[in-house]
C-alpha cells in the first residue's frame, strides 16, 4: 500500500520509512506509527510520521 496518502496511515500501523539522513541511500527503517506529522491529505514523497522509537521519516511502505 502506498505511503503518499494520509488516509492509508493510522497511529499503530506498522510501516517502513526513509529518514532524512537515509534519503540518498534509500535505507528503510521499520516501526510502528506513534504520530502523523503531515497535515495535508497527500504528499508526493510520502506522509511524514514519527515512529514509537522517536525516528521521523516519510512512509514508503505500509506493512499489513
Amino acid at each position: 500500500m502506498s505511503g503518499d496518502l494520509r488516509e492509508n496511515i493510522q497511529v499503530g500501523s506498522r510501516v517502513r520509512v526513509v529518514q532524512k539522513q537515509d534519503q540518498k541511500s534509500g535505507r528503510l527503517t521499520e516501526g510502528v506509527v506513534a504520530k502523523i506529522l503531515t497535515k495535508s491529505p497527500t504528499h508526493p514523497h510520502g506522509i511524514k510520521v514519527m515512529l514509537e522509537d522517536g525516528a521521523v521519516g516519510r512512509v514508503k511502505e505500509i506493512i499489513k
